[in-house]
C-alpha cells in the first residue's frame, strides 16, 4: 500500500454538446474528509455524487474543488420572461392611466432589462441535463484520480524524508545511551569534589557517599526513556512501511517521542546529554510537522 500525503493539485477538462468545463481540485492536510465544492448556478445537483467520488478515493484532507463552465454561443438563445413582461405591461398601463401619456409600445417593453433573457438550450431538456451531469462527473472522477496520484507521489517523498528523520532520532538515541553510561562515575566525582569543598578535612564516609551517589544516579537514570525511544523508532519505521492511513498514528507517535525527549532533558546530569536531548526535540518537531500531512 502507498504512503499518501494530503497535499496535491489536479485538474481536468471536458465537453458535452456545446458545453465546456474545467475542474480544479486541490487538497491540504485536515483532520477528516472535508470537501468544499464550488459550482456555477444550476449545477448544485453535482454535490452529492461529488462527495461520494471523493470518499471512494480519500480518507483525510481538506479539499477545495471548483467547476467553471463555458457555454458556446451556439448553445445560447433568446426567450421572453413572461413574468417580467407581465409586470412591465402592468406598470406601463398604470403610468399611462395616471399621466395620460400614450401606452408604451411593445418594442419599448421588450427593451426593458430582464424581459428578454438568454437561455442555454442544452439545459432545457432533462435528458440533456442528465447526460451533461454524467459527463461532468466522469471528468471530476478523472481529476480525483489525478489528485490521488499527485498525493501518492508526494507521499513517497514524504516517506523518504520521515525515514531520514527516524534514522537521526535513532542515531541521537544511541549517542545518548553512550553518554548515559558515563553518568555514574561523573556524578560520584562531582559529588565528592563538592563535599571536599564543603567539609574540608573531614571527608564523608565512603558508604554514605555511595548512598548519595546512588540516590542521584536513580534520579538521573534515563535508561527507560532511551529504551522507549528505541522502541518508538522501530514502530515509526513499521508504520511508514505499512502504507496509507497511518497519519494519525504517526502524529500520536511523534507526541510519544517528544515526551521521552523532554524527560531525558529533565533527568540529564550531563551537559552533553542535555544537548543531545535538545537535538532530539528539534528532529522530533520536524517529524511531527511532516506526520500531520500524512493521510
Amino acid at each position: 500500500m502507498a504512503f499518501v500525503s494530503m497535499t496535491g493539485f489536479a485538474e481536468s477538462a471536458g465537453a458535452h454538446k456545446d458545453l465546456r468545463w474545467r475542474w480544479e481540485a486541490k487538497s491540504v492536510n485536515g483532520r477528516g474528509l472535508d470537501l468544499r465544492l464550488r459550482t456555477p448556478p444550476g449545477f448544485d445537483g453535482l454535490e452529492p455524487p461529488a462527495r461520494l467520488l471523493a470518499s471512494e478515493r480519500f480518507r483525510r484532507g481538506s479539499f477545495q474543488v471548483s467547476l467553471t463552465v463555458e457555454v458556446q454561443d451556439g448553445a445560447r438563445g433568446l426567450k421572453i420572461d413572461p413574468i417580467a413582461l407581465a409586470s412591465a405591461v402592468r406598470l406601463a398601463r398604470e403610468v399611462a392611466a395616471e399621466t395620460g401619456l400614450a401606452p408604451a409600445r411593445i418594442d419599448g417593453l421588450l427593451a426593458l432589462k430582464g424581459v428578454i433573457v438568454q437561455e442555454e438550450t442544452v439545459l432545457a431538456d432533462p435528458l440533456h441535463r442528465a447526460d451533461r451531469d454524467a459527463a461532468i462527473l466522469k471528468s471530476l472522477a478523472d481529476a480525483f484520480d489525478a489528485l490521488l496520484k499527485a498525493r501518492t507521489n508526494e507521499g513517497s517523498k514524504l516517506a523518504a524524508l520521515m525515514g531520514g528523520q527516524v534514522n537521526e532520532i535513532e542515531r541521537l538515541t544511541k549517542e545518548a545511551a553512550v553518554l548515559a553510561e558515563g553518568q555514574m562515575p561523573a556524578l560520584r566525582d562531582r559529588l565528592a569534589a563538592q563535599l571536599r569543598d564543603l567539609l574540608g578535612a573531614a571527608p564523608l564516609p565512603e558508604d554514605r557517599l555511595a548512598q548519595e551517589v546512588a540516590l542521584l544516579a536513580t534520579r538521573a537514570d534515563v535508561r527507560e526513556e532511551l529504551d522507549r525511544l528505541a522502541a518508538h523508532v522501530q514502530e515509526a519505521r513499521a508504520l511508514i512501511a505499512s502504507g496509507e492511513g497511518v497519519g494519525r498514528k504517526l502524529d500520536f507517535l511523534a507526541q510519544e517521542f517528544n515526551r521521552e525527549a523532554n524527560t531525558l532533558c529533565s533527568k540529564s546530569a550531563d551537559i552533553g546529554l542535555t544537548r543531545i536531548g535538545l537535538a532530539l526535540k528539534a528532529v522530533i518537531d520536524q517529524f511531527r510537522e511532516q506526520a500531520q500531512n500524512v493521510e
